[in-house]
């Protein structure tokens, strides 16, 4: 088969989309693969270092309040260089991950009469893929409370292709002791996306200080931006390890509490990983859609939700002491996190465009 895979702007829309990628040719080395996004965000670099062939374009929010007709010339751009690429890959099907890159590349392959599928990470779903689910064949989801939002009838709950990343995963206490910290120890990963944020970063020196010499290990993760601004206030010690970026999914894995924002592939990761979680949602993210997805969570009982407006030292402190030290509450949340797990995922996703194909 030949698979074209919209997909961009940040690692929840990407890392499911190499996932599936993946598995495609795990199944059957002839598949041919192409990859299209933006050409200035993250996935022109990660994509082509992950050995796929991508081409980039640049796309615009077509939903921008602001410079509207200039959003709209971009996208018409976009789409009819869309039109090229899929007409020039012949591709058989086109996949789009979310986005606003995926809108020009959907339609292009609509209008070129091939087969689509988009794929929604939320638990509450994107505008974008709200108007493009009235053109594809298919729409791919991973929680039932978004199913209202499609046609039920070209709508299936598969979960996330990135959770078959856990397939074969076992843990390895030297993924810890390479932070300088002492295995035998509980961890706690604290890691707010692959860019950090900071107006988080700001809170978190404080509590950084007062964990200091707690009985169990910490390793913080500031996000590239972000790493010289808070080495500059506090350094890391014992058991507080500083870090710009870490191997997330392998990391996550041997650790035994997160504090972390609630992007969906984040939390999907945490699920297949049967991971606790202490989520503080982003407030800043499109329709508040962070929270949706941590409510989703706490309901399940893998979270305990922590507004970043409730972020304070004392307060913070306290929970995570808590948590960490309540062996029968971190067993209960990582069933709860178990349970919404989609292990096989991806070759689910698979199979549903060996289907929709019809190959």
């Amino acid at each position: 088969m030949r698979i074209l895979i919209a997909t961009g702007g940040t690692g929840g829309h990407i890392y499911p989309a190499v996932s599936l990628a993946n598995q495609l040719i795990k199944e059957d080395k002839d598949n041919k693969i192409l990859f299209v996004g933006n050409s200035d965000r993250m996935e022109a670099d990660l994509l082509p270092k992950q050995g796929f062939d991508f081409i980039g374009i640049k796309a615009a929010k077509f939903n921008s309040s602001s410079h509207k007709l200039q959003a709209i010339l971009t996208l018409y751009k976009a789409y009819k260089q869309s039109l090229k690429i899929v007409e020039d890959f012949n591709a058989d099907v086109v996949i789009g991950f979310g986005g606003y890159v995926t809108v020009p590349v959907i339609l292009a392959g609509k209008k070129l009469k091939k087969k689509t599928i988009i794929h929604e990470q939320n638990s509450l779903a994107g505008l974008a893929n709200r108007t493009l689910a009235h053109f594809v064949d298919k729409v791919v989801i991973c929680y039932p409370s978004v199913m209202d939002s499609f046609n039920k009838s070209k709508t299936v709950l598969l979960g996330n292709p990135r959770q078959s990343a856990i397939l074969g995963f076992q843990k390895d206490k030297s993924v810890i002791e390479q932070f300088g910290l002492n295995p035998d120890r509980k961890t706690l990963l604290i890691v707010m996306g692959s860019l950090g944020s900071k107006s988080v970063n700001e809170k978190m020196i404080g509590i950084l200080k007062g964990l200091n010499d707690k009985d169990y290990n910490v390793i913080y993760v500031t996000g590239k931006n972000n790493y010289q601004q808070v080495t500059s206030q506090i350094q890391s010690t014992e058991n507080v390890k500083i870090t710009d970026y870490i191997d997330g999914f392998n990391v996550a894995g041997n650790c035994d509490l997160v504090m972390s924002r609630a992007g969906a592939t984040s939390l999907c990761e945490y699920c297949a990983l049967a991971l606790p979680s202490i989520l503080v949602p982003s407030p800043y993210v499109t329709n508040n859609h962070q929270l949706v997805n941590a409510l989703s969570m706490v309901e399940a009982k893998a979270s305990v939700l922590l507004e970043e407006k409730d972020l304070n030292e004392k307060e913070t402190i306290n929970l995570i002491d808590s948590l960490i030290h309540d062996d029968t509450k971190l067993k209960e949340m990582s069933q709860g996190a178990s349970s919404l797990s989609f292990e096989n995922a991806a070759i689910d996703f698979v199979e549903l465009i060996k289907k929709v194909v019809g190959k």
